[in-house]
């Protein structure tokens, strides 16, 4: 089951795009994620600052995380 699982998985990863960073004035973390056919749509949203890795650990560790579908 495990495996079917993984394979379904792997294969619908293989269908989607994220954006990883901060939304400006916001203390955190943003992932958007969506569909490869949403990608002209991740153009319009508000741009997302980069953030280093030690910051990305702290925020999650923090649960200072939200998570954004685009459609």
């Amino acid at each position: 089951m495990e495996s079917a699982l993984d394979d379904l998985l792997e294969k619908l990863g293989n269908h989607l795009i994220w954006r990883i960073g901060k939304a400006e004035g916001e203390e955190v973390l943003v992932v958007r994620v969506g569909l490869a056919t949403a990608a002209p749509h991740f153009g319009h949203l508000p741009r997302l600052r980069n953030v280093q890795d030690q910051e990305v650990e702290e925020l999650v560790k923090s649960g200072l995380v939200r998570v954004e579908w685009v459609e």
